[in-house]
């Protein structure tokens, strides 16, 4: 309760907690690193030698850029139980950066062995780092703080402040340097993140410093030998994978893991609804949380076309040229990044002052108008493929428009579905919700791996089709959840009512 008062009281950064400030630059560094480095992959993977690139077919790259994407959240779910039962968020969030930047380095060594090694040490970090350092943010503000969704918003706003470096950085670095120099520049950036975690750290004040339920020492026996076998059974497939006594095709590979993630989130979900001992106004805030999850999963596999359908867009049928001077193609990204910093303190003032006036919009609205924005993006897409289909190359403003668009529809979707989880979910098992929740982001981004995967640079005449696809899809799920969201509203205003886990404010 002490820790709720002072956490209530505690306006020191711009009106919100002083730990924000700690998790708002630790997640802008690791995010310079992540992006910095995913907007290369597609681009890497299917460069010609010449260009030092490895030389995939499109299909296989975008397949490989969804499957790593995917499962950089898939992740999440065992890093947010690590969290809840053995390290406490802020431990989770140290260790995962560690092992980030470790990947990071391994990316930089320029040998084509190092490049998958280098990904799967990415992705074993970024389970760790990411749900927990959102689920940090929830805990430096009480059940009923106001400021909560403009705290996220301010913390999202760091992270597209990071990606734009990532994006800049990286990117002028590939084209004028090298793809392991820029690969390296994103080791750097995480280190950076890191040293400015522990020097800032004491601001949480303990938010997450102890696993919510903590494992018995026979228990924590049991989880490192778990960790240990996993880590040895990865090793060993990566391993045959390297010297060919195994083959992976990724497509099918990317098939089979989608619906593998759909079918562990559902398990994962369920599991906490009926073995969880909840009580009934708990059950019902899940229903509620549950169409935000449809709409974030629906939401991302349109959205991640950025880095590679789009990113393959940018590169081959856009003119990069200004005079002279030709921008490298990783910077097309960066636009969604920067309206986001341009336009995330109009969205964290509006969310406030419609609630100050009005009945707030519930979380499902939010986030159906925001899934429907994000595809209207896909129309501009649409016309642009019909230009470049023609044999033109299109002006850059095409792709600048539908960034705009996308930008749009994350602001309205996505840190309101991140407030939505740290809210609605039960506070006992709320590290573990942000990793069921981040599951969405892995289905979503593997489904946008297999779209991408149907872009054939040499058949542009496909492009129209596969983008007016993405637009029927996603205004029309977004449509149905806007329509649901009409009942689940009353169930997001239920009280846990369960005084023993339920936090009041002082």
């Amino acid at each position: 309760m002490n820790q709720e008062a002072s956490s209530n009281s505690d306006t020191s950064f711009f009106g919100h907690p002083a730990g924000l400030t700690t998790l708002f630059f630790t997640e802008m560094w690791e995010r310079m690193s992540y992006y910095g480095m995913r907007a290369l992959l597609v681009l890497y993977m299917t460069a010609s030698l010449q260009e030092g690139g490895l030389v995939f077919t499109v299909a296989s790259a975008a397949a490989i850029y969804g499957l790593y994407t995917g499962s950089v959240y898939f992740m999440g779910l065992p890093g947010g139980w690590l969290s809840d039962r053995l390290f406490g968020g802020q431990k989770a969030v140290f260790y995962g950066g560690v092992i980030i930047m470790i990947g990071h380095i391994v990316l930089a060594i320029p040998t084509d062995g190092s490049f998958f090694i280098g990904l799967i040490f990415v992705v074993l970090g970024t389970g760790l780092l990411k749900p927990n350092i959102a689920a940090l943010v929830g805990h430096l503000y009480s059940e009923g703080d106001a400021r909560r969704d403009a705290g996220y918003a301010i913390y999202y706003m760091g992270i597209n402040i990071g990606s734009v470096l990532g994006y800049f950085v990286c990117g002028w670095l590939q084209l004028n340097v090298g793809w392991h120099y820029a690969f390296g520049a994103a080791a750097i950036g995480m280190g950076i993140g890191l040293i400015q975690y522990k020097m800032t750290e004491p601001k949480l004040k303990g938010a997450g410093a102890e696993p919510a339920e903590p494992l018995s020492p026979e228990g924590r026996k049991k989880t490192w030998a778990a960790i240990g076998i996993f880590l040895a059974i990865l090793a060993t497939i990566t391993g045959l994978a390297y010297n060919g006594t195994i083959v992976i095709d990724p497509v099918p590979v990317a098939q089979y893991v989608a619906i593998a993630f759909t079918l562990i989130f559902v398990v994962y979900y369920a599991y906490i609804y009926f073995m969880g001992n909840l009580t009934s106004n708990e059950k019902s805030r899940l229903w509620a949380l549950l169409l935000v999850c449809v709409a974030s999963a629906c939401f991302w596999s349109g959205f991640e076309q950025a880095g590679s359908s789009m990113n393959l867009f940018a590169r081959d049928y856009t003119d990069r040229m200004i005079g002279s001077f030709e921008i490298p193609t990783a910077w097309f990204q960066s636009a969604n990044a920067l309206f986001i910093v341009a336009l995330t303190p109009f969205f964290a003032a509006l969310w406030i002052n419609i609630g100050k006036r009005w009945v707030s919009p519930a979380y499902g609205i939010k986030c159906a108008v925001g899934l429907i924005v994000m595809a209207s993006g896909f129309l501009v897409m649409f016309f642009a493929a019909q230009y470049a289909a023609s044999g033109l190359k299109v002006a850059p403003y095409w792709l600048i428009t539908t960034y705009f668009l996308h930008t749009v529809g994350e602001l309205c979707l996505s840190p309101v579905a991140l407030s939505a989880v740290s809210r609605l979910s039960p506070r006992r098992f709320l590290g573990q919700m942000m990793g069921v929740f981040t599951l969405t982001y892995s289905i979503g981004n593997i489904i946008s791996g297999l779209l991408a995967g149907n872009f054939d640079p040499n058949q542009v005449d496909q492009m129209p089709n596969l983008y007016g696809q993405i637009l029927v899809f996603g205004v029309g799920i977004g449509a149905v959840v806007l329509l649901i969201a009409l009942y689940t509203r009353k169930l997001e205003n239920l009280p846990a009512d369960d005084d023993k886990f339920e936090e009041k404010a002082a």
